[in-house]
């Protein structure tokens, strides 16, 4: 059974990855009984937030996460016969697919984290690189069209 390392920070963003990865050509990759170990890239807390949690209590809250996020993708990996493990991902993420490739022997890696708007994801492996943001292009236009705008005000 080949392992695949699949990493997630948000249940219904994977889901649909693995619905578009299984429906394009390329997906036959990912069909059949696989070994999935589901790596959770669990969305901090806020500054403020994390101030008033003890680390037990950050634990519990990672905890619950992974395990509500096992509960929605179990269904969907374990449909044709795979198995499941997860792990909380708590190294920078190209040594944990390091790390983990050599435990394990897994070959692919895929990244169904969520893209952010303005932020750069993580890379997961020197091969893969993540969605970038989109953003810098369309903001650096629309500041520079506020900046004539303000200047053609100023000139009257």
């Amino acid at each position: 059974m080949e392992t695949v390392i699949l990493y997630v920070d948000d249940a219904a963003y994977a889901a649909e990855f693995l619905a578009r990865q299984q429906a394009a050509p390329a997906g036959k990759a990912i069909d059949g009984p696989r070994r999935w170990l589901m790596v959770g890239c669990v969305p901090p807390l806020t500054r403020h937030a994390s101030r008033w949690m003890s680390a037990e209590m950050r634990h519990l809250r990672r905890s619950g996460w992974l395990s509500d996020t096992l509960a929605t993708l179990r269904p969907l990996l374990e449909k044709d016969g795979g198995t499941v493990e997860t792990r909380s991902a708590e190294l920078p993420l190209l040594d944990l697919t390091r790390k983990l490739r050599l435990e394990t022997g897994a070959r692919m890696a895929l990244d169904a984290r969520r893209p952010k708007a303005g932020v750069d994801l993580e890379p997961i492996a020197p091969e893969l690189t993540p969605a970038k943001s989109g953003w810098a292009l369309p903001g650096a236009v629309a500041g520079m069209g506020t900046l004539f705008m303000l200047l053609n005000e100023l000139a009257e």
